[in-house]
């Protein structure tokens, strides 16, 4: 495994490009050196070469369910807060055409979202159903990017995220 700083612009560098040409994170280069890039296509890689323990469904209904609630977070949730850092944080100031008001719709943007997660949640133990998915995976990085970097404070008010949260973040695999 090899880290590469996002802040430096390391992944924006001719060597990663030709890994990824669209210049975003993870990428996984294969032994053969094919390189496959974006979370998901990653996760069903390696899930199709150790399928236990099953992050993304035992059959088509519970993919479906899992699918759906993970492109919930990426579409809502995710998609909100990256706008927010894009068009706040000044590692994008030469990156694109910062609009700050747009940047602050966008924190509001993801300050309804974390409530309605709020809400969707409610006793439940995990995202998708009655055990750890990828959706749930994606819902703890895209808080933790919505609270560290976006700049948009976790409402103490959110009792359900934050209980989900904190039973998450203390898998030992969050910890990695």
């Amino acid at each position: 495994m090899e880290q590469c700083d996002l802040f430096t612009g390391k992944n924006r560098s001719p060597e990663m490009l030709k890994k990824n040409p669209a210049g975003g994170l993870p990428v996984l280069e294969l032994d053969d050196g094919t390189c496959l890039a974006e979370s998901v296509a990653i996760c069903r890689y390696l899930e199709g070469l150790h399928p236990e323990p099953n992050l993304i469904g035992k059959d088509f209904k519970e993919q479906s369910h899992i699918e759906m609630w993970n492109r919930r977070v990426e579409l809502g949730l995710f998609a909100s807060a990256a706008r927010a850092f894009q068009h706040t944080n000044p590692l994008f100031k030469d990156r694109l055409k910062q609009m700050p008001e747009y940047g602050a719709s966008q924190q509001d943007a993801v300050r309804g979202q974390l409530k309605w997660l709020d809400e969707q949640i409610g006793n439940k133990q995990f995202i998708a159903g009655d055990r750890f998915t990828i959706a749930d995976i994606t819902t703890l990085v895209a808080v933790d990017f919505a609270t560290q970097m976006a700049g948009v404070a976790m409402d103490p008010s959110l009792k359900n995220l934050a209980r989900w949260h904190q039973a998450v973040s203390s898998r030992p695999s969050a910890k990695a």
